[in-house]
């Protein structure tokens, strides 16, 4: 999955087995047939794309080991589907009727009779059980065993310039078994792993932003500078804090009081309760009450050093400070994975919905949809399925990388913000003016150019496509229902004549030129750790940020849990004072920002960089009038909190 996404991300593909075919039948995709002859049922998915004839390097070992994990179907996999659609739906009768985490188990978990003969089947292949829980069996085993196991061969295969192991046909289970299986992930050896898109330096070594600064949106022009676009521009934002934001997106008096919200990430930071206190304090946030900040994290980490872990410290700092920021009386919970791999953050998306720790999950971490295999994604929508039902909504930062095209080479969308099941957050460039005042926003895209050595220009003005928010057409995952009518034809059909998911859904500040002022303890060149504040941005400023104001509509609406919350946002789409339509170049005069950074990320011993900021610039991607693919149907405005008393 993608390992810089804190701004980036983690890998699917929509319900590829029988049970997530119920699950596609549900949003209004159409199916397809997956069964592979009468003496086994075939896993669809479980062989990825890049495991072809011509990418064929010939056996695997069988003395090789390997690990899967078999994930359980439960007991109604086609009824988990149709209650998680029905039970959002504002035009269901059935909406709004949440189950709790005991009566989702019971009613749609795995009974102990499929656990046990899943078990059986796989201890008779000659696999060794290592752990077993309410979702799937983990095993491991020579190649001999699992390929006897799961009815194919195993084979090497070359991906890009690496070699991966990777299954040679779909694998399978026995046919008595149809129906307690929903796949196994683990037999392709390639790394599943996520990233955070942080525009940033790790946070263990010290990065401090330059001057000068505006305060707010203009406050301080760069007069010594030259024009850009015919006129003088304003410094970057110092970063924007609480009080700005919540003036921005409608926040009102509500502040989340009574609401849980989750924040899933890899890793955790040992100093996120300081952080946060400090933060507050010195933001005019409202202090952090004892008890209200908990974290849920795993007994060992592991990969530590192949997923940066010390870099997943600030996305977690960003998140929770985010979250506290614009719904300061929230309960939040931190749920960290073991590691940055879909297996781990799978199973901390599990214990938020098995112990229903939260009605609101943001997750600021993913991968490209390249990257992902359709085993991971039915193991992933079955979660968001089971996290419907109980009236728990994932929100999905989009990524930070525009099309792909520059990062990827691959006009690409990224996972799991691609999901049916999940709310996909896009980015802005946002400018709150003097006294909170809301001006306007742009899609988050930005070029770059430097100042040139007479410092009289800007070299090849406005410069390369840096970053941006992600979005663009899936090309795995069918449109489904609620998209239909409001994403334009032309997007909805750029890979598949009958429609396929287009991303985001919704979007909020993640420009880190106007981006989000954090508070974090990092390690100064001189060997001490200190508490220091520096800007940032990235789509993981912007899904805190939207969890946050579905924090402050829950309250609104007197608590009551929102859920999914698609079918919602789709249905206030088009109605007055609900959302702001984000364009791209919305003053019609062109927008930019001056920049200064520390060339060494620290101070100015070693001198400054000077550049410009175009905005509104996201690489082929494009914030037009209406619904667009990169701020969805636009960001909260004044009326979004309050339109959910009625809805």
């Amino acid at each position: 999955m993608r390992s810089n996404r804190a701004r980036t991300r983690a890998g699917v593909s929509m319900a590829a087995t029988l049970p997530m075919i119920a699950g596609a039948l549900a949003l209004g995709i159409p199916a397809a047939n997956a069964a592979d002859g009468p003496a086994r049922d075939a896993l669809a998915g479980t062989r990825p794309a890049w495991a072809t004839a011509k990418a064929d390097k010939g056996a695997t070992a069988d003395s090789a080991k390997v690990q899967t994990r078999v994930y359980l179907a439960g007991r109604d996999a086609a009824g988990l589907a149709a209650y998680a659609k029905a039970v959002s739906d504002p035009a269901s009768p059935q909406y709004g009727k949440f189950l709790s985490a005991q009566q989702a188990a019971s009613r749609f978990g795995a009974t102990k009779a499929q656990v046990s003969a899943v078990k059986s089947w796989l201890k008779s292949a000659g696999l060794d059980v290592t752990e077993v829980t309410a979702h799937y069996v983990s095993v491991s085993g020579d190649v001999a065993a699992t390929e006897k196991a799961f009815g194919t061969q195993l084979h090497n295969f070359t991906k890009g310039k690496r070699t991966y192991r990777a299954p040679q046909r779909t694998a399978s289970v026995p046919a008595a078994l149809k129906g307690a299986v929903l796949t196994v992930t683990g037999l392709d050896s390639a790394p599943h792993i996520a990233h955070h898109d942080d525009q940033l330096p790790p946070p263990d070594a010290v990065f401090k932003n330059a001057g000068p600064f505006s305060s707010y949106y203009g406050s301080k022009v760069a007069s010594t500078l030259p024009d850009a676009y015919g006129h003088k521009i304003p410094y970057a934002i110092k970063g924007y804090t609480g009080k700005q934001l919540r003036a921005a997106y409608g926040a009102g008096g509500y502040t989340g009081k009574h609401v849980r919200i989750a924040i899933t990430d890899a890793y955790a930071s040992p100093t996120i309760a300081f952080d946060a206190g400090s933060y507050a304090k010195k933001n005019g946030d409202a202090a952090w009450k004892t008890g209200q900040l908990h974290q849920v994290l795993p007994k060992t980490y592991t990969k530590t050093e192949e997923c940066g872990a010390a870099g997943w410290y600030g996305e977690e700092t960003l998140d929770v400070e985010a979250v506290h920021a614009v719904a300061p009386n929230a309960d939040v919970t931190y749920v960290g994975g073991a590691s940055c791999y879909d297996d781990d953050l799978l199973d901390a998306l599990s214990k938020v919905v098995d112990q229903h720790l939260a009605d609101i999950v943001s997750n600021s971490w993913g991968d490209i949809e390249a990257n992902q295999t359709p085993d991971l994604a039915a193991a992933y929508d079955q979660v968001f399925q089971l996290g419907a039902v109980q009236g728990i909504g994932f929100y999905f930062s989009s990524g930070d990388d525009g099309d792909q095209v520059a990062a990827s080479g691959e006009k690409q969308v990224d996972t799991p913000a691609n999901s049916a099941w999940v709310t996909a957050v896009g980015g802005t460039s946002l400018a709150v003016g003097k006294g909170d005042t809301y001006q306007w926003e742009t899609g988050w895209g930005t070029q770059k150019a430097n100042l040139s050595a007479d410092g009289k220009s800007w070299d090849s003005f406005p410069g390369a496509f840096t970053s941006g928010a992600g979005g663009g057409t899936s090309k795995n995952v069918p449109q489904p229902y609620y998209q239909k009518g409001i994403v334009p034809k032309a997007l909805a059909t750029a890979n598949n004549a009958t429609g396929n998911r287009v991303v985001p859904d919704i979007a909020a500040i993640a420009d880190p030129n106007t981006g989000f002022l954090v508070g974090q303890t990092q390690t100064f060149p001189d060997g001490t750790e200190r508490y220091s504040e520096y800007r940032i941005g990235g789509t993981s400023l912007a899904a805190p940020v939207i969890a946050a104001v579905q924090a402050l509509a829950q309250e609104a609406r007197g608590g009551k849990a929102i859920g999914f919350a698609n079918p919602s946002i789709y249905g206030l789409y088009g109605k007055k004072g609900v959302f702001h339509d984000v364009t791209d170049n919305p003053t019609g005069s062109g927008l930019a920002v001056a920049r200064l950074d520390f060339a060494n990320g620290v101070d100015a011993s070693d001198g400054l960089l000077t550049s410009v900021r175009s905005l509104g610039k996201d690489s082929s991607l494009a914030a037009v009038k209406g619904y667009d693919d990169v701020t969805g149907v636009g960001s909260p405005a004044e009326g979004y909190v309050k339109s959910f008393k009625r809805h």
